[in-house]
């Protein structure tokens, strides 16, 4: 007898590569059990649809990726090694985990009502890491910008890949990012 959170969970394993595959609007039902080896009623015992697979699969990549930032940052001690950490390790994870990456960014994904939970959650999430590590490193006196105050979006939006100007502090985080070696 199979165990049905085991089963469960090989659904959304195989689910999570044919939608990395071909997206989530190309990946049908079909394609799901046919790498499965079993029928679509098997599946749908588990999940009503794709819509819900597709959640869970993001879901999923959402916890692994919230393991592996935890992991990063508390294997260094001091605060700019743990941002350094946490940024790298996020950009090295987003590319592997290509269906929470769309779910947070794709546009097309929009109208779909989990979408919007699960990036409400990946932003309250992340700003509240950034906050921490920005407000360790400033009572530690470790981040070299002590006296600039930057908003921990300021943080965020460099960890996304977009470029700011803030009293210099920009070039200091992009260069503190690029003197570590991976």
């Amino acid at each position: 007898m199979v165990d049905k959170e085991e089963y469960r969970a090989r659904i959304i394993r195989t689910a999570s590569r044919i939608f990395s595959h071909y997206g989530f609007r190309k990946t049908t039902m079909d394609e799901i059990s046919r790498a499965l080896k079993k029928g679509k009623s098997s599946i749908y015992y588990y999940f009503p649809g794709k819509e819900e697979i597709f959640e869970a699969v993001v879901l999923y990549e959402a916890n692994q990726l919230r393991r592996r930032l935890t992991a990063a940052i508390k294997e260094v001690d001091s605060p700019p090694d743990k941002l350094r950490n946490y940024i790298y390790v996020r950009m090295r994870e987003f590319a592997k985990l290509s269906n929470y990456y769309n779910a947070v960014f794709d546009k097309n994904l929009d109208h779909y009502e989990f979408i919007e939970k699960i990036r409400a959650r990946y932003d309250r999430e992340e700003l509240a890491i950034i906050r921490l590590l920005v407000y360790v490193g400033n009572n530690r006196v470790h981040l070299p910008w002590r006296t600039v105050s930057i908003p921990p979006w300021r943080y965020r939006q460099c960890s996304r890949g977009w470029r700011f100007r803030y009293s210099g502090a920009g070039a200091k985080l992009t260069s503190i990012i690029a003197s570590r070696r991976y």
